[in-house]
Formats: structure tokens, C-alpha cells, sequence
């Protein structure tokens, strides 16, 4: 990465690690809905791809503006977030595990971004950058909402199943551990 020689240089550098993770989220939501049955967390899945998208476009734009180059490398901190939350979910033995890996991952993400947008909207009121600073608060805000929003689902739902499917499957496990019993006497 080259050296940042300005106050200007370092917001454009955030705005790029925003794109691109942004960009990184996009590409790997469709592969995590894969996983998922509960149709209320597709939703909100979906919900924030779409909101990634627009995001994206609007930084376009706003890097368009400030005559900066888009292209930047992979966002490091998001694509080991990413990897971390696959590698939990194939680690998984437990079918009833996967969504609420799912949802923690996610929520992991999204407070990196909380961060993220939280500082190039700060940065930009410093620099006069209003459109950056409008950007940057509206999306803070959907992403605070989001993130309320995950909390409620695997509070009311997503973790409450796991729970319920956990004891289905002892209570399974132990009924043939009786019948095995049963038959070697």
C-alpha cells in the first residue's frame, strides 16, 4: 500500500476499504443463504445485499468526485471475518448449529463496518466531504437498524431453535440407547 500523504488520502483509503468490503459481503451473502432455512433470516440476508449494492455505487460516485481511483486490494480485516465464519460453519456436526454461527459471523461483519462508516463519516465532517458524510451517516444508521434487527431474530428465533433441535436429538439418542438396551438383555 502506498504511503498516505494526506488527511484526503487517508478518508480515500477508508472509502476503498469500505468498497471492498462491501464488494467481499456481496459476493459471499448469496453462498451463506445456501445454508440458511429460516426464511426471515434470507430476508434480512437479502435485505443487506441489496443495501451492499447501493453502498457500493454511492462510493463509486463519491470516489468518482474526489478524482480517486476505486481499486484497491481484497479488504484484509473482512475477508478473514468471512473466512473465520466458513470455517465455523463446516465445523459445525450440528445441523441446529449453523444459523447461529451464521448470525453471529454476520453481526461480526457488520460491527466492522459500523466501525468503518462511523470513521469515514467523522473523517469527512472533518474534511467538508458532505456527500461522504451523508452517505456514510444514512448507511450507519441502516446498519445499526440491521444489526438490532439480527439481535432480535436470533433472540426470538434462530437461537431458540438450535436450543429446541439440540434436545430433539438427545432425546433421540437417548431413546435408542434404551431400546439397545432393552434388546441385549
Amino acid at each position: 500500500m502506498p504511503a498516505m500523504r494526506s488527511p484526503e488520502e487517508l478518508l480515500t483509503n477508508e472509502l476503498k476499504g469500505i468498497h471492498s468490503a462491501e464488494r467481499q459481503l456481496s459476493r459471499a451473502i448469496p453462498r451463506l443463504m445456501k445454508m440458511v432455512s429460516s426464511d426471515r433470516l434470507r430476508e434480512m440476508l437479502e435485505q443487506r445485499r441489496e443495501q451492499g449494492e447501493e453502498l457500493i455505487g454511492q462510493i463509486e460516485d463519491v470516489l468518482d468526485e474526489m478524482d480517486a481511483p476505486k481499486v484497491r486490494a481484497k479488504n484484509p480485516a473482512v475477508e478473514g471475518l468471512i473466512e473465520d465464519a466458513n470455517l465455523h460453519i463446516e465445523e459445525a456436526e450440528d445441523e441446529s448449529l449453523v444459523e447461529p454461527l451464521l448470525v453471529a459471523s454476520v453481526q461480526k461483519i457488520e460491527h466492522y463496518c459500523i466501525a468503518a462508516w462511523g470513521t469515514a463519516a467523522s473523517m469527512g465532517r472533518l474534511l467538508g466531504q458532505d456527500k461522504v458524510v451523508k452517505v456514510m451517516e444514512r448507511v450507519l444508521d441502516e446498519g445499526k437498524e440491521f444489526d438490532e434487527q439480527m439481535t432480535e431474530l436470533a433472540e426470538s428465533e434462530i437461537n431458540p431453535q438450535m436450543l429446541k433441535d439440540g434436545e430433539s436429538e438427545e432425546e433421540d439418542e437417548q431413546a435408542g440407547r434404551g431400546k439397545r438396551r432393552k434388546k441385549s438383555r
